[in-house]
């Protein structure tokens, strides 16, 4: 079981930094699908089986082809990319991307979400099995997820917008 952790744990980091780092878009977004396959992954190995099916059925699935569709209607050409790259905007990119993860640790951390006991709570039929994990031990992994999500998606329509113009 541990191995298998490590695997799909090796898989997710490797695939989330090569969709960070590559120039082309759909190239990012397919490595993006890897890691949310390997993030279903994780959640097999936790038993939470309906995150697992939610995870490659709503992220894997109809959110990649919600992506790909975006950055094919964009279609950046690498002149438009050359506009939006260079050393200060990386660093720029650093600090903010530490601003908020350091924001992030500090409010869960205030809200308290690092004191909760795990595994306290005793479900009652299949909603109770569902909704206990899912608000208690998986609630902090799925609201990052769907914030990063929804800021992907206000950049890539703000950057169409500029487009347009």
């Amino acid at each position: 079981m541990t191995a298998f952790f490590w695997f799909f744990a090796v898989v997710v980091a490797g695939a989330a930094l090569l969709a960070v780092t590559r120039r082309n878009g759909v190239a990012a977004a397919l490595w993006a699908a890897v890691a949310f396959l390997g993030i279903a992954g994780e959640f097999v190995l936790l038993h939470a089986y309906f995150l697992a099916v939610v995870e490659v059925l709503v992220y894997a699935g109809a959110i990649m082809v919600l992506f790909l569709f975006v950055i094919m209607l964009i279609n950046l050409t690498e002149e438009d990319l050359r506009l939006v790259s260079g050393t200060r905007l990386h660093f720029v990119g650093v600090i903010l991307a530490a601003a908020f993860l350091g924001g992030m640790v500090w409010t869960c951390r205030r809200a308290g979400l690092f004191d909760i006991p795990l595994g306290t709570a005793t479900p009652s039929g299949e909603t109770g099995a569902l909704a206990v994990p899912l608000f208690s031990e998986y609630a902090l992994p799925f609201e990052i997820a769907s914030f990063l999500l929804l800021s992907a998606i206000v950049g890539a329509v703000l950057i169409t917008k500029r487009r347009l113009r």
